[in-house]
């Protein structure tokens, strides 16, 4: 069973500095029919402004991933953490029991265009942590975050997996779900068919009771998956 998410249906807004699309509900978007899906409780796509961003300011008990697409974001934190994320980059802060940072684009001419991910974690209180990879470039599926780490992924605290496809124009990609697990598959560029149906950028899907996910690019795209309980 598969339920479509088109990305003309999101939430969001449009200002001076900042247009924000919401799959789920967020901040003063609220939809009862998209709260979130299982553990994934949100998909921000962004695009910031050049010298622009978001202030300092807090979280709590939220794994929060963020994978740019175009651009550079600078991140700090009050763990001290001061970095830069460019594409091909996977970063995971875990808000924990309290998290302070401010996310900009530091560049003076160029937009940042990026996917902001908040999981919730399995349970509350764990302590505030930082995580960040540079993964070397691949085509077809990568695995980047999961509930063990390891192989170049990021640790998530949640028995969640993403993984993310790369594919050039006629390639496709399969990923096996377990018996009662789950899938949200997003489209961060180009065009899929997603078990013979068609997603667009900005699409997304829930997939429940299906054996796998078998994506086909139908021109080059690169397209995020999430296995989940």
């Amino acid at each position: 069973m598969i339920k479509l998410r088109p990305g003309a249906e999101r939430g969001g807004a449009d200002y001076d500095w900042l247009k924000t699309r919401h799959t789920f509900s967020f901040d003063t978007y609220h939809d009862p029919a998209w709260m979130h899906f299982r553990a994934l409780r949100v998909i921000n796509e962004d695009w910031i402004a050049p010298g622009r961003g978001f202030g300092l300011h807090p979280h709590r008990d939220m794994e929060i991933l963020t994978y740019v697409l175009e651009g550079a974001l600078q991140h700090q934190d009050s763990l001290g953490t001061g970095s830069v994320i460019r594409p091909g980059d996977a970063q995971r802060m875990s808000a924990g029991t309290g998290i302070v940072h401010g996310e900009a684009n530091p560049s003076p001419d160029q937009p940042v265009h990026l996917l902001q991910i908040w999981i919730l974690p399995e349970k509350r209180g764990f302590p505030p942590s930082y995580e960040q990879k540079t993964l070397p470039p691949w085509q077809g599926l990568r695995r980047i975050a999961g509930p063990k780490g390891g192989d170049g992924a990021l640790t998530l605290h949640q028995d969640t997996e993403l993984w993310v496809a790369r594919l050039a124009a006629d390639e496709s990609a399969e990923h096996a779900l377990a018996s009662g697990r789950h899938a949200w598959v997003q489209v961060a560029r180009g065009a899929v068919e997603l078990n013979g149906i068609k997603l667009n950028q900005g699409d997304g899907a829930g997939a429940s009771e299906e054996e796998s996910i078998r994506l086909k690019a139908l021109e080059p795209a690169e397209v995020l998956v999430f296995d989940l309980a």
